[in-house]
């Protein structure tokens, strides 16, 4: 999920008309399309089943073969994201204690589809956000994101990542400035603001306090680390036992601060099981912990106006309640 500069909400007075949501699709896949395509490029996969598994901002997901899951761009911002996914995470496979997506097989531009694509062995599992999983049966998912992170974190596994060459050397630098509460708080209000316009949110005091406290912040000064950079409760995956079984859509991977990860920790985590995770992470610093709660903050306003458009029930109880744990 890339979030724009300037939220929607930002220019909604300055138009005449709707505003176009910022997810809107500029080419949409159907299960029909993407099994001529992968007939065309990838004969073994001629007789699979080709289902709708999937979508978001910025791809639509198919499921084939019942073990294939094959990624098509929706929007042009996605290409880069997808050339850094492809890059990355060969080189993370095996390196991280909870499985990730390996793209196998890279579809290329052609007269049926005009962007690239990439297939990947299925990541079982299903999003934490449509668990529904109370705040205390989470623990077991907390200590594997928590080990997970530490991982991922590691400034080794950065230094590996760029001694590559190609796109993983060349990696951005929080492009989206994510780690920075001076941007992502002013969004994080107009995010809030739609929501409570359209009655989906009530306005809660410490949500404005914890703004107000941690925007003068700004950025962090110190040596970035290898992030996962868009890190929410759509993108944990969880067994049917609570545990983690893996960590999906990777294409904001980026160098930033550890606050750009550790916001999951804040919107997607509370009481004993956020504890767990930052026992099993290491220490975080207060200055950090602002950080991460301030993205907490938007991410979660963005997916629950994501969900309210698109009739998510789930992901929107479950944005709504990041929003809250984010300041407790």
């Amino acid at each position: 999920m890339t979030t724009p500069a300037v939220p929607p909400a930002h220019e909604a007075g300055k138009r005449a008309g709707p505003v176009t949501p910022a997810w809107t699709p500029e080419h949409e896949v159907d299960a029909e399309q993407a099994a001529a395509l992968l007939a065309e490029q990838f004969p073994a996969l001629r007789a699979a089943s080709v289902t709708l598994f999937a979508t978001g901002w910025d791809n639509t997901v198919h499921l084939v073969g019942g073990e294939w899951v094959f990624r098509f761009p929706r929007r042009a911002i996605a290409l880069r994201l997808l050339a850094h996914e492809t890059a990355v995470l060969p080189q993370l496979v095996g390196r991280l204690p909870l499985p990730i997506p390996f793209p196998e097989l890279i579809g290329v531009p052609s007269a049926r589809f005009p962007w690239p694509f990439w297939g990947a062995r299925l990541v079982p599992g299903v999003e934490l956000a449509d668990t529904g999983l109370p705040d205390d049966r989470r623990t077991r998912a907390a200590v594997d994101l928590g080990g997970f992170l530490r991982a991922l974190h590691d400034p080794a596994l950065a230094a590996l990542v760029m001694s590559a060459s190609g796109p993983a050397a060349v990696l951005p630098h929080d492009p989206m400035r994510r780690g920075d509460p001076a941007v992502r708080g002013p969004q994080a209000r107009e995010w809030l603001a739609r929501l409570a316009a359209s009655g989906v949110w009530q306005p809660d005091p410490a949500v404005f306090r914890l703004l107000d406290e941690a925007e003068p912040l700004g950025p962090a000064d110190g040596p970035p680390v290898l992030v996962h950079g868009d890190l929410h409760q759509r993108h944990l995956l969880l067994g049917d036992d609570g545990q983690a079984t893996g960590v999906i859509d990777w294409g904001d991977v980026c160098l930033a601060d550890p606050a750009v990860d550790l916001s999951l920790a804040y919107s997607g985590f509370a009481g004993p099981a956020r504890a767990a995770l930052l026992d099993a992470y290491g220490p975080v610093s207060p200055e950090r912990e602002a950080r991460a709660r301030v993205l907490a903050v938007n991410l979660s306003a963005v997916l629950a106006e994501y969900a309210h458009a698109e009739g998510r029930a789930a992901l929107l109880r479950e944005a709504l309640a990041g929003v809250s744990r984010a300041v407790r």
